[in-house]
């Protein structure tokens, strides 16, 4: 079942590794096929080194295995709650990459204070609030992509233009219209927290960039008249 899908995720997965996003066994890639509202994810707690295709599950929308002897990632709960509120995505990493935990650790936003930054995001990447007690001790996993979904609602941020988000005190989860491509976001999340926390070292003026350069240089990747790399790009409609 969904062999093609597996494969994708299997190798968007074992190259989280390799791009130096996760250690030990600290991260997870998913894909979805929406026509048959199924997504594979890697197994809970097993060696990238060790990982087969075979060893994936396929979960259905509403959490359940429907294939597969593992147990799936402990955060199932949190991907199936993203993929039901967040329609256009195909595929989502979670990483404890050092610079981006460290933001979100501090529970800071990553600003736009460069052009590597607003390439591929529209904006600051956000800082969810901690979750409470209560939601920790209810469901944690459903819990925290509630509170993902609940970020992005109430600052009214669109998913695709800012595929990335970091929970408050541990850690984030990117996402792109492929398993592949959600990988490449979380690269490049980990890149700009890496450029950021050093700029915010060296100097504690406002360095955000302009809105003018933002625009300039996101939508000539994505927006409707982009330009930038060839045909098939992302491409969103300028607000």
């Amino acid at each position: 079942m969904l062999e093609k899908l597996k494969r994708d995720v299997y190798e968007a997965n074992i190259s989280l590794p390799r791009l130096g996003l996760v250690t030990f066994t600290w991260g997870n890639v998913s894909g979805i096929d929406r026509e048959r509202g199924l997504f594979v994810i890697k197994p809970s707690g097993v060696s990238y080194d060790d990982l087969k295709p075979d060893d994936l599950v396929v979960v259905n929308l509403d959490g359940k295995i429907i294939e597969g002897d593992m147990n799936p990632s402990s955060d199932t709960p949190t991907h199936t709650v993203l993929y039901n509120q967040f329609p256009d995505i195909g595929g989502i990493v979670h990483t404890h990459s050092p610079w981006a935990v460290a933001f979100a650790s501090a529970r800071m936003d990553i600003p736009i204070l460069n052009t590597t930054a607003a390439d591929t995001f529209y904006g600051p990447i956000p800082v969810s609030e901690p979750l409470t007690r209560k939601q920790i001790e209810n469901n944690y996993e459903k819990e925290t992509g509630e509170e993902i979904a609940k970020t992005f609602l109430n600052r009214n941020i669109s998913p695709l233009a800012v595929p990335a988000i970091l929970v408050a005190q541990h850690g984030p989860f990117c996402w792109g219209r492929t398993p592949k491509e959600a990988v490449y976001t979380a690269k490049v999340l980990e890149t700009v927290a890496e450029m950021d926390y050093h700029a915010l070292e060296l100097s504690h003026q406002d360095n955000r960039v302009p809105q003018y350069l933002m625009d300039k240089h996101y939508l000539r990747k994505h927006g409707t008249s982009a330009y930038y790399g060839q045909n098939g790009s992302r491409r969103i409609k300028s607000n």
